[in-house]
């Protein structure tokens, strides 16, 4: 069973900045505002040989009775009480505040063992506040810089004097892919705010996981979730809603919009989210566009289909928009839903399984060239200086998406209509109409060239 590491404190004591530096990458949004972080972030990580799960979390605040407030600070008491150990976080240049010690008294409460680490201790301007940080009563604070990485190694004594409790776990964050051999499948949820990305994750795997509300915007972090249907490994991410460039002001907007779209870029299949009322604007068009580029899988999900009227009329305004504007892709599938009350969410693990064998599809070289002798027949290439262009061979070069290569002998001047010509024709001949396909023509070396 893995170690659990809760990571706690007030707001802008630099939590998220010591979950980045322990896991290595860069998970949270790190920004000099208070209360970026909203919703709480799981890691696994290796400190030297010692495996644990690490979470970062929102920064508590005194009870009040703003509902967004508190439904974050609920969320953030869940880690207390699912974790192994938490590191209770205080910004030593600041000391010890009075929100500090009532934190650390709610803190006593609970049989979880604590450690205090007193962050931003680099040079001496730390020095009062780990003195002050004794006076809490969790032992010996750690003095630590989280973002020049001072003071780590006392965190793995700490944790290694924990003896039998801390599990030096057979994954290793650092292994070689090849060895890791992953085969989860990864989903991301994105679209604009509010249209219910969040309510969405949460109706599908039945747990009130992330953070909802009325409020536009209240995702920041892209926040992933492993769970598993049917056997197979799946990996739910949690996104930003993309606002207009011209609405994207604040430094944090910028990094959760930057944050999205490194989602799309490491994900299997990106879940388009659309409000039914208002569906598939110029910026939606351009989020799916870009999905398609990377050679993603894409769906769309009509959201709160519940409240629409003429329910006909906008499913065929939407499939038209589709057929005139994403050329790339014919035939995107479309789910109908209502992530409030839960209507037709199941239907979309049943397609993603489906576009995902068919993402995944490996076709030989035989049948590959039977097509394009049969492809070139029926629409033979223009002619480039009063020659056809001759194409002879083609093969499939990978898959996630699938891509080809064509061996051509004036492959650089074959005209793009015609390569779209090849693709079309590629996707309904193999039946690969509803996923991205790339296709390659390459020209065959001169050997009579000098160059």
């Amino acid at each position: 069973m893995t170690f659990t590491v809760g990571i706690i404190g007030r707001p802008n004591v630099g939590k998220s900045t010591l979950f980045n530096r322990l896991v290595g990458k860069h998970l949270s949004i790190v920004d000099r505002t208070a209360g970026v972080t909203r919703d709480w972030q799981k890691a696994k990580c290796m400190i030297g040989d010692i495996g644990i799960e690490l979470i970062d979390t929102a920064g508590l605040e005194p009870k009040i009775n703003d509902g967004l407030d508190n439904n974050i600070r609920e969320k953030t008491l869940e880690v207390i009480k699912v974790s192994d150990l938490i590191f209770f976080v205080i910004d030593a240049r600041e000391g010890v505040t009075p929100n500090d010690q009532y934190f650390a008294n709610q803190l006593r409460r609970e049989k979880t063992k604590k450690v205090v680490l007193a962050n931003k201790c680099e040079g001496n301007k730390g020095d009062h506040g780990y003195f002050e940080a004794f006076k809490l009563g969790f032992g010996e604070p750690i003095p630590i810089s989280a973002e020049h990485g001072h003071g780590l190694e006392e965190l793995y004594y700490t944790l290694k004097s924990l003896g039998n409790i801390v599990r030096k776990d057979d994954y290793d964050t650092e292994a070689p892919q090849d060895e890791q051999k992953d085969d989860t499948i990864k989903i991301a949820i994105v679209g604009k705010p509010n249209v219910g990305k969040s309510t969405f994750i949460n109706c599908l795997i039945q747990n009130e996981r992330l953070l909802t509300g009325p409020e536009a915007g209240i995702t920041r972090d892209s926040i992933d979730i492993s769970w598993t249907y049917k056997g197979k490994k799946i990996q739910l991410t949690d996104t930003a809603g993309i606002r207009r460039k011209s609405k994207v002001k604040e430094n944090i907007d910028k990094l959760s919009t930057a944050d999205t779209y490194r989602s799309i870029q490491f994900c299997h299949l990106v879940v388009l989210v659309l409000d039914s009322r208002e569906p598939l604007d110029r910026q939606e068009l351009a989020l799916a566009s870009h999905a398609i580029d990377q050679g993603r899988m894409l769906i769309i999900a009509l959201n709160k289909w519940d409240v629409v009227k003429n329910k006909k009329q906008v499913l065929d305004k939407l499939q038209s928009r589709l057929r005139t504007s994403l050329t790339q892709i014919k035939d995107i599938p479309i789910i109908t839903m209502s992530a409030l009350t839960g209507l037709g969410v199941q239907e979309l693990l049943p397609k993603a399984l489906k576009l995902f064998s068919l993402w995944d599809t490996r076709i030989s070289t035989s049948p590959l060239n039977k097509w394009l002798g049969l492809a070139v027949s029926s629409n033979p290439p223009p002619l480039i200086r009063g020659r056809r262009p001759a194409l002879r061979y083609v093969t499939q070069a990978k898959t996630k998406p699938p891509a080809f290569i064509i061996f051509s002998s004036r492959g650089k001047k074959i005209a793009e209509s015609y390569r779209r010509y090849l693709v079309n024709d590629l996707a309904r001949s193999f039946e690969l109409n509803n996923i991205p396909i790339r296709l390659i023509i390459r020209q065959a070396k001169n050997p009579y060239n000098p160059e």
